[in-house]
């Protein structure tokens, strides 16, 4: 009875073997898969992230550059661009992107800046 039994044993313990084999492979093509599904979402929201940041920045230097419109040369070094559009109308353009652009009105009397109009400039 023992001679039968070893090949019986030898054979399931191979098939085992198999079996055990076979769902690690399983599982390590499951990782791979995962991996290529979270890396694109990974990326995205490391862009989103830095285009925000950026779009901050543009908004602050506009900011920056609207607070002191009517003395511009306070600025040492301009984040912005300043065109007069009319009679104390001015537009303001961001250098950085996303470009940024807002139409400014400056009271004369009371030199208060008030936005009148705000884009994103695509080029």
């Amino acid at each position: 009875m023992s001679e039968h039994l070893l090949p019986v044993i030898c054979c399931e313990s191979i098939v085992i073997i198999a079996w055990v084999l076979s769902l690690l492979t399983l599982l390590s093509m499951l990782v791979i898969q995962l991996e290529r599904l979270a890396a694109p979402e990974v990326m995205s929201v490391n862009t989103y992230a830095q285009s925000h940041k950026e779009f901050i920045a543009a908004e602050q230097a506009l900011i920056e550059c609207e607070q002191h419109i009517s003395n511009i040369t306070v600025l040492e070094n301009p984040t912005c661009q300043i065109q007069s559009v009319g009679k104390n109308l001015w537009l303001i353009s961001s250098r950085s992107k996303p470009r940024l652009e807002v139409l400014v009105f400056q009271d004369e009397k009371t030199n208060i800046a008030t936005r009148l109009n705000w884009r994103q400039k695509f080029e």
